[in-house]
């Protein structure tokens, strides 16, 4: 945005701007119904895509002539469902012709959003749910339903909660759009900077150090934003480079960054939009979902982390000089404030607060923050500095009193003071995260509202019954065979489609039959959310591999090859989950069952790991790999002696390796 270059058509930045006011406005102040909000959050991500993409999905500096018309239409159809929201209640399934057109032609919109923006995937598939609603009757028995109009598919997909305005759009226009402005606010402040210093100077000097930072800096980066494409394409602009200096083969530096990154939305507090949805599509506070996710996400990047020392030890690469190490302690001494936000929202969303009110806090303190450090540069003494901060915390402590109309004036008293001081840059950083934010909301938000169209025929036609009636009854004979055909349906979608209409389409689909077959109601949907993940990370699509790609200089499917191995645990855990639940603090069955299943995890993980890499303390013979890794799979399964066979095998595999290795130390020095 500094140079005119650069600076993007004001159309597009100004509708970006009132799109994000729009939804701080409505999350502060509920000044319109749910299902308005609904409406005009779908009306501004259309505008946004019909200005910035064009008919062949290609990306546009300035809008077209027809995009700014098909936009402005779609914004207008939006204000639709406000200026006429008595009448629409009042003839709820009885469309007049205004209805017909508005909803029809809204639908369509919908649909060619998602494919300018994401492809053909995602619409191709939603376009057979519209088919199925259309055309079921004409199905074989198993399949058939009794028949739906015309009228009766648009009314219940542009018209009733149950379509592109259902669960996901409520979702995608409360909670996650507030916590992608907060990562994008963050972000532009200095976060990644911070969270790249941090872990430079706590790891950057050991053994693989540069990988390892990359683990680190993605995690962290992945805690607030929860995009792991996003991701992948900001740290690992710095992260893929320096792994590649210090001796990574290109396609394992872009495999340990989109691994890394892909973790971010399993990686609690915020964890990715999926985990808002997951929380409001099973009615479980947000809290329980964060509970859940903690083990397996530590189990996540453990093995990540042990994967990268690994393969340092078998390529002998080592880390950076320990001078050229920023002190960590020194970036948090610079930049320590900007975790104040990230504090905070922990204890809200911990402390029984909604993910709403903790998210719409967490973006006023970083605003406050950020600005309010504009105004304390200029305060020259540290007595009036600190007096500042004191004033400026017993402002904020009005809220109490006031409710967030005092967080408003607080910033406007801040701008205004900013202004004074001729502080443009800091409100130029306010003013970019807000347009920033919107435009990462774009992908998340049509994506929702596209798949809307799947619950809505879902719902009408009560296809999930069917099959959720096949994995039942697969179920009865093999639980694992039901999972794996969970996973690999979620794998599939996946291919073509990003993680939150995988969740939304598996956990409306086989969520409910693993439900049905005893596996914990929380457990179900982390399952499929986990293969969802893994989906984009799994060849021949790979999104987070191929977004590492061009930065790599390597083969996308290269990278997903490197990726899956790398990425084992995502693969390993959510199946011991539903064999062992405690594993995601699930079921009552104590302290120590679960203190056991996290020691089997991480030993089950760590041996896939030396399985994988060939490496422990010394390289591993062919027949040794192939050991780690079967020990690891007798220790997945809760069959009857599988855990004892596992932990022989294990303890026998690395006793003899670890007595071999010293005894060739030994043999070394002598």
């Amino acid at each position: 945005m500094s140079s005119a270059h650069s600076r993007p058509h004001a159309l597009i930045f100004y509708g970006a701007l009132a799109f994000s006011i729009f939804q701080i406005v409505t999350a502060a102040f509920s000044p319109l119904s749910t299902t308005v909000v609904r409406a005009i959050h779908v009306g501004f991500l259309l505008f946004l895509v019909y200005q910035l993409h064009g008919a062949r999905g290609q990306h546009l500096s300035r809008p077209s002539v027809w995009g700014m018309l098909l936009g402005a239409v779609a914004l207008l159809f939006a204000f639709y469902h406000w200026w006429f929201e008595a009448d629409l209640i009042y003839r709820a399934g009885d469309m007049n012709q205004a209805d017909w057109i508005i909803g029809g032609v809204t639908l369509v919109m919908v649909f060619d959003a998602a494919r300018r923006l994401m492809g053909w995937a995602l619409p191709l598939i939603c376009l057979a749910f519209v088919g199925y609603a259309l055309f079921g009757q004409h199905l074989p028995d198993a399949l058939m339903h009794r028949g739906y109009g015309l009228d009766q598919v648009v009314s219940q997909l542009a018209f009733s909660t149950e379509g592109i305005y259902g669960t996901p759009t409520y979702v995608s226009s409360s909670y996650i759009f507030l916590f992608i402005l907060f990562g994008a606010f963050l972000e532009q402040a200095g976060m990644l900077k911070l969270f790249n210093d941090v872990a430079i100077g706590s790891v950057g000097h050991t053994r693989g150090g540069p990988a390892k930072v990359s683990v680190l800096s993605s995690g962290m980066m992945g805690t607030i934003n929860g995009s792991g494409v996003a991701n992948v394409v900001s740290t690992g602009q710095f992260t893929i480079p320096l792994m590649k200096k210090f001796g990574y083969k290109a396609d394992f530096a872009g495999a340990v960054e989109a691994t890394s990154s892909m973790g971010g939305q399993i990686m609690p507090p915020v964890m990715g939009a999926v985990a808002f949805i997951m929380a409001e599509t099973i009615n479980v506070p947000y809290v329980e979902i964060t509970k859940a996710a903690l083990i397996p996400a530590v189990l996540y990047f453990f093995t990540v982390f042990l994967m990268v020392h690994l393969e340092a030890g078998r390529a002998g690469l080592h880390g950076l000089p320990k001078e050229e190490c920023p002190s960590p302690l020194a970036a948090l001494r610079t930049r320590w404030y900007l975790l104040l936000p990230l504090v905070a929202l922990v204890v809200m969303l911990f402390s029984g607060f909604t993910p709403l009110f903790a998210g719409m806090m967490g973006l006023a303190l970083t605003v406050v923050l950020i600005m309010g450090n504009g105004v304390a540069k200029h305060l020259g003494a540290k007595g009036l500095r600190y007096a500042f901060w004191i004033g400026l915390g017993l402002a904020c402590a009005t809220f109490n009193r006031f409710g967030i109309t005092a967080i408003f004036v607080i910033v406007a008293v801040l701008a205004v003071l900013l202004l004074v001081k001729r502080e443009q840059g800091i409100l130029s950083t306010v003013v970019n995260a807000l347009y920033q934010g919107a435009l990462h909301a774009l992908p998340v938000g049509v994506a929702c509202a596209l798949v809307g169209v799947i619950i809505g025929v879902i719902s009408l036609t009560g296809a999930a019954t069917i099959v959720a009636g096949y994995i039942i009854q697969l179920g009865e004979h093999s639980l694992l065979l039901s999972l794996a055909l969970t996973m690999l349906t979620c794998l599939v979608l996946g291919m073509g489609i990003p993680t939150i209409p995988n969740y939304i389409i598996t956990s409306s689909i086989a969520a409910p039959a693993l439900l049905e077959l005893g596996v914990p109601l929380i457990v179900s949907h982390m399952f499929v959310f986990y293969f969802g993940i893994m989906a984009d990370l799994t060849p021949p699509v790979a999104l987070a591999a191929f977004a590492a790609s061009p930065i790599a200089k390597a083969s996308g499917l290269r990278i997903g090859i490197r990726s899956l191995q790398i990425a084992i645990a995502g693969f390993v855990v959510p199946y011991m989950a539903v064999y062992a639940p405690e594993l995601m603090l699930q079921g009552d069955a104590g302290l120590v069952a679960t203190v056991f299943v996290v020691f089997k995890a991480l030993l089950a993980v760590s041996l896939w790991g030396m399985g994988a890499i060939g490496y422990w303390l010394a390289s591993f013979a062919w027949w040794e790999r192939l050991l780690a890794v079967a020990a690891a799979g007798l220790l997945v399964f809760s069959l009857p002696l599988t855990d004892e066979l596992g932990l022989g095998l294990a303890a026998l595999l690395l006793g003899r390796h670890w007595w071999q290795y010293r005894r060739q130390r030994a043999l070394a020095v002598a």
